[in-house]
C-alpha cells in the first residue's frame, strides 16, 4: 500500500498534541463490512454497511476497492451510468484508475492521487483501470467515498477535481510514529487540497506498529475511522479493530485510534481512514444512483437519464478493445 510515504517522518510538521481538558469521542460502534461486487465484478468491502445514514451525515456510503491481485486480463471497471444530487471520491492506493464523464471530465489516478466528482444536476460517468493494467494484471486496492450534497447545492452545474497524491497535506503525529495524509479539509491547521460543498474532513493515516494517533477534531463533525488494513484499537477504551471494520465515535473533541505493536508481517502498520463533516440533516431519497430530497426528485432523475438529459457518452471515448463509442 505506497499511497504517497516519505523517506523522513521527522522533518514533516506535526499535529498538536490535545491538551488534558479535550475529551475524548466515546465509540459508538465498530461494525463489519460485508463483502460484495460492483460495476463489471471487481471485489469491494462496504465499509459502512450496518450504521444508520442518520450516523453518517453528510456522507452515504463508502467501498474499499480490493486489495486485490489481478491476472493478466482479469481487472474490472464500471460501466458508463448517471449520478445526481451527490459527490464521488475516489482515492487510489495501488493500480490504476481512469475516470472520464459526460461533462468533460477525466483522467488517471495512482498511489496517493484522487479523482473528486461533483455529479450535482448530473452526469454520466465511466470508471475503469487502463488497458495496460488489463492485459498485465497487478495489485490493485482503492475506495470510493459518497458525499451528499446539500438541497441547495444539488442543482450544481457538474465539476471534476484531479487531486494529485503530492498535492495531499502531509504530517505527523507528535511522536513521529504516524503518517497522515490529509486529502480534504483542516486537520489542526494543516488543508488537504479538496474542495468540498459540505464541510468535512478526510484523511489517509499509516500507524507504525505500537503507535497512537490522538486527533483534535472539530465538535460538530461527526467522526468516523474505517480499517484499510491491520489490526489496532479505537477510542479511550481501547475497543479492537481489524481490517474490514469501521468505528463511529460519539460526541467530543479528540479521535483517538492505535495500532497493536504486532501485525502482520507484509504489513508496514495499520492503515487506516478517518472521515467527518457537519451533518446536512435533510430528508434523503436515494435511489441507485440518484440522492435526492423527495421520491419525486429522484423519479425526475430516472426519467431525464433516460431521455438523455443528463449527458451522452463523448465521442472522443474509445472503449477497451474496441471502436470509438
Amino acid at each position: 500500500m505506497p499511497a504517497v510515504t516519505v523517506p523522513d517522518i521527522t522533518v514533516l510538521p506535526r499535529v498538536t498534541e490535545p491538551d488534558a481538558t479535550a475529551v475524548d469521542r466515546p465509540v459508538r460502534s465498530v461494525t463489519t463490512a460485508p463483502t460484495g461486487f460492483e460495476g463489471e465484478g471487481f471485489p469491494v468491502r462496504r465499509a459502512f454497511a450496518g450504521i444508520e445514514l442518520r450516523d453518517l451525515d453528510p456522507f452515504l456510503m463508502m467501498d474499499q476497492m480490493g486489495e486485490v491481485e489481478y491476472a493478466p486480463g482479469e481487472p474490472k471497471g464500471t460501466s458508463w451510468h448517471p449520478h445526481r444530487g451527490f459527490e464521488t471520491v475516489t482515492y487510489i492506493m495501488d493500480g490504476e484508475f481512469e475516470h472520464q464523464d459526460s461533462h468533460g471530465g477525466g483522467g488517471s489516478i495512482t498511489n496517493g492521487d484522487t479523482q473528486w466528482m461533483t455529479a450535482g444536476g448530473g452526469l454520466l460517468h465511466i470508471e475503469r483501470p487502463p488497458e495496460a493494467l488489463v492485459a498485465s494484471g497487478g495489485l490493485f486496492h482503492g475506495l470510493q467515498l459518497w458525499v451528499n450534497l446539500p438541497k441547495a447545492d444539488k442543482w450544481l452545474e457538474p465539476k471534476y477535481q484531479d487531486l494529485r497524491g503530492s498535492e495531499s497535506a502531509l504530517v505527523s503525529t507528535a511522536d513521529g510514529g504516524a503518517l497522515l495524509r490529509v486529502i480534504a479539509g483542516d486537520v489542526d491547521g494543516h488543508a488537504g487540497p479538496g474542495s468540498t460543498y459540505t464541510p468535512m474532513a478526510m484523511l489517509h493515516a499509516t500507524l507504525s506498529p505500537g503507535t497512537q494517533v490522538r486527533l483534535p477534531w472539530r465538535r460538530d463533525f461527526n467522526a468516523l475511522v474505517y480499517v484499510l488494513s491491520g489490526q489496532g484499537t479505537v477510542g479511550a477504551d481501547r475497543r479492537p479493530v481489524r481490517t474490514g471494520q469501521a468505528a463511529l465515535y460519539g460526541p467530543g473533541d479528540v479521535i483517538s485510534v492505535a495500532a497493536d505493536a504486532t501485525q502482520e508481517s507484509r504489513l508496514a502498520g495499520m492503515d487506516v481512514v478517518i472521515l467527518g463533516g457537519a451533518p446536512i440533516r435533510e430528508p434523503i431519497a436515494w435511489a441507485g444512483p440518484f440522492v435526492m430530497n423527495t421520491k419525486a426528485e429522484v423519479l425526475a432523475a430516472f426519467e431525464d437519464y433516460q431521455k438523455g438529459k443528463l449527458g451522452v457518452v463523448p465521442a472522443t471515448y474509445i472503449p477497451h478493445g474496441g471502436a470509438r463509442g
